[in-house]
């Protein structure tokens, strides 16, 4: 644990906060001015401090949050906590940190998959999604992949942004990992046509799954 207390890191964060940066970001959704390499570097001058990441957290302000979930335990977090936190996840990059560096690492991730899988609020469906996209390269073994794939025709064209995108991603890593399953997850993506005309920049892979399916296979196979 650290010597930095709250007011410090608050002291921290509030010497970041870039205006221009701010602007730009506010235009993706998120009410912050930090640049997030800065950020980083403050929070590997920190590095873990579960107590203060709690306290960061607590202050419901996204320049302390995000910083909260660079410094944080996520072992430490209780499967309530973790349920509550992701409640409140409504910034992107709070989301995106939170799932990616919080409920991905958690022991109790597979708990909390199953806890949220269902769940009206979209925000927390798409992290089961998320979630759902892990064990599906990592861990299949248990999972019925034809039954999310079932899911994913079924609701994904419909579907609130959130879970679109963690449920276009699942579909993706079906296809990719599980060749038995990849003509079919190709014809779900040529059908529904989710994300086939998301922006990508030069070099990148299209998130449209067939394209990001084919890519990744071709780039295995060598």
């Amino acid at each position: 644990m650290s010597d930095v207390t709250l007011d410090r890191a608050l002291a921290e964060l509030a010497a970041l906060e870039d205006p221009k940066m701010r602007a730009a970001n506010e235009k993706r959704g998120d009410d912050h001015g930090m640049n997030l390499s800065r950020l980083r570097a403050l929070a590997k001058t920190i590095k873990v401090d579960h107590p203060l990441a709690q306290e960061l957290w607590a202050t419901g302000e996204t320049p302390a949050r995000l910083l909260a979930l660079l410094v944080c335990r996520p072992k430490d977090f209780s499967a309530d906590e973790l349920d509550a936190m992701l409640r409140e996840t409504d910034p992107p990059k709070v989301n995106d940190w939170f799932v990616n560096y919080v409920a991905k690492k958690t022991p109790l991730a597979e708990e909390m998959r199953l806890r949220w899988f269902d769940d009206a609020d979209p925000t927390v469906a798409a992290a089961a999604w998320s979630l759902t996209s892990v064990r599906v390269v990592k861990d299949a073994d248990g999972l019925d992949l034809d039954r999310l794939l079932d899911l994913i025709e079924a609701q994904m064209k419909d579907a609130p942004a959130r879970p679109q995108w963690s449920m276009n991603e699942t579909l993706a890593q079906i296809g990719i990992h599980h060749p038995d399953l990849r003509e079919r997850a190709l014809a779900i993506g040529d059908r529904l046509q989710v994300l086939a005309d998301y922006p990508t920049a030069p070099g990148c892979t299209s998130p449209f799954a067939p394209i990001w399916i084919g890519e990744m296979v071709r780039r295995a196979e060598g």
